[in-house]
């Protein structure tokens, strides 16, 4: 993502929290940023790294304790398959998704087809079953690594 969507990104975010009398703490903010600067997924331990300096190191449950709070104001996605995050690209909205993760190049792709929501709905209605969240991922091999004939990679 580039500077200026990012720095759009967070003041979007400010806004959202603001509307909604929560605070987005200077660190949920960068953990915020990394994952918007990220090209894919990023992992908590990576954000930890990424984050910590040599003078302070932050440690593992505040950053998890911060993921909550973007999954939560719905800035974020956890990745169950890859256990990581991506940035939301309707962030604050409520909204089912679908995240298509290219194997080969680690590109994801959100989308939010209503058909299929609907689709799950039924079948779950059908079953007695009250779904509490929706995220479908699917796994495979984008058109660009497809058309560049590249291989999964073996794991991500």
């Amino acid at each position: 993502m580039a500077a200026t969507e990012t720095a759009q990104a967070l003041d979007a975010a400010e806004r959202v929290c603001a509307q909604r009398g929560v605070r987005l703490t200077s660190l949920r903010r960068r953990i915020l940023e990394q994952i918007l600067k990220t090209d894919g997924v990023i992992k908590a331990y990576d954000l930890i790294h990424d984050l910590s300096s040599r003078d302070r190191t932050i440690k593992p449950p505040t950053v998890y304790r911060s993921l909550a709070f973007l999954l939560d104001q719905g800035f974020i996605h956890r990745i169950e398959s890859l256990n990581g995050f991506v940035a939301c690209n309707h962030p604050g909205e409520a909204h089912e998704t679908l995240l298509m993760i290219c194997d080969a190049c680690g590109r994801i792709d959100e989308m939010h087809p209503e058909h299929i929501s609907k689709a799950l709905d039924h079948a779950a209605d059908e079953k007695g079953f009250a779904i509490s969240s929706k995220v479908v991922e699917l796994h495979g091999t984008c058109r660009g690594c497809r058309d560049a004939d590249r291989a999964p990679r073996a794991s991500l």
